[in-house]
């Protein structure tokens, strides 16, 4: 039986989950994920899983946060004057916005809390400080 192995391209459904259960993401409704396993494209114990897996197997795997998208840093929470915002700009609760650093690196900050004056960002991943759950289907290997 043939084995995903790195190197092969391959197309995964997965439904994620957090530990309390809450489903932040799945393929299941749309296409498979297809990558190519080594690339370092995805999360890389996500990866690591396939290794070894038949087309049509079924597994689950645990990722603490520390090797998914890290921990949460307070420091990346940042509350800025609205002044510092474009003029035009009306921010709302969840809105992302896009900053390029010094270095050139694109950073995603997203509105966490709106007052009179201040509004406060987080550059935080989303997933940050979370430990993730995966089911994981091999649909297809290449």
């Amino acid at each position: 039986m043939n084995q995903a192995q790195a190197g092969n391209t391959v197309k995964v459904h997965y439904t994620g989950t957090l530990d309390d259960g809450t489903i932040f993401d799945s393929s299941v409704e749309r296409e498979p994920l297809e990558f190519t396993i080594g690339e370092g494209q995805l999360i890389k114990d996500f990866e690591a899983a396939i290794i070894g897996m038949a087309v049509g197997e079924k597994k689950g795997i645990h990722i603490d946060s520390v090797n998914a998208y890290g921990e949460f840093h307070d420091n990346l929470v940042l509350t800025v004057e609205r002044s510092q915002l474009p003029p035009d700009m009306e921010p709302e609760l969840g809105m992302q916005l896009q900053t390029t650093l010094q270095e050139g690196q694109v950073v995603i900050l997203v509105v966490k809390e709106i007052q009179d004056d201040t509004v406060v960002l987080d550059a935080n991943h989303p997933l940050a400080g979370e430990d993730l759950n995966f089911e994981l289907e091999l649909i297809e290997i290449n």
